[in-house]
């Protein structure tokens, strides 16, 4: 079983001169329960190297057992600072593609050909994808066999309007997820704000915000058998 997990390369907060990137906790809570049950797993950006974190998923009162755990974990950490390329990555070599969120995603994934195109490919070929948080983001202009975008008709979540009134971004950040989806015709629904909520949908599998992170990569491992 090998698994394609994709991380942002942007650091740049909008206009605002703070840091962004990927969430910790939506990184290494998949990494454990992919690499629990035995998964081959393969870390890319597009830049390569060490992806930017988010230093707000840093703070104490962001850490979990997942967080501990990759803090003394100097393999995982060397994995994380070491990502393939994006366009170096091939989807014929995985069974499955997961990205994890942060507000990076929003900057260069959601407008990168080569993750469109690796998630369309992964699609047509029959392999689940899954993305949290942010990262549903990264569907935006991802089309379907017929030309249509891709999640028209699916059911699907990802980081709601009122989660990012929360956090003072919905200013900043270049779309908002949850008004993206339903403009692109999804069939969008959500739980309480922080609260953990997992939609899946054939192949294609969301969460909507950081403690939906490993519930997501368990239901892209049940897909997979």
């Amino acid at each position: 079983m090998k698994i394609l997990m994709i991380l942002t390369s942007h650091d740049q907060l909008g206009d605002t001169g703070k840091k962004t990137g990927f969430w910790l906790e939506e990184f290494v809570a998949p990494y454990y329960v992919f690499k629990d049950a035995g998964a081959q797993i393969t870390v890319a950006s597009p830049h390569g190297g060490q992806p930017p974190l988010d230093p707000k998923s840093d703070d104490s009162s962001a850490q979990t057992d997942a967080t501990h755990r990759f803090k003394n974990d100097p393999a995982a950490q060397a994995v994380l600072a070491n990502t393939q390329r994006l366009k170096d990555v091939s989807a014929a070599d995985f069974d499955a593609v997961f990205y994890p969120g942060g507000h990076g995603p929003l900057w260069d994934l959601a407008e990168d050909s080569t993750s469109v195109a690796l998630i369309e490919a992964m699609l047509a070929a029959g392999k689940p994808v899954a993305a949290v948080c942010h990262a549903p983001g990264v569907l935006r202009d991802v089309k379907s066999a017929d030309g249509k975008p891709l999640v028209q008709g699916k059911s699907v979540t990802g980081f709601t309007n009122t989660e990012e009134e929360a956090v003072g971004l919905t200013k900043v950040v270049p779309f908002l997820v949850e008004d993206m989806l339903k403009k692109n015709g999804s069939n969008y629904s959500k739980a309480d704000d922080w609260q953990p909520y997992v939609v899946s949908d054939g192949l294609l599998i969301t969460g909507q915000n950081p403690a939906s992170s490993e519930p997501t990569a368990k239901a892209l491992l049940k897909i997979l058998g």
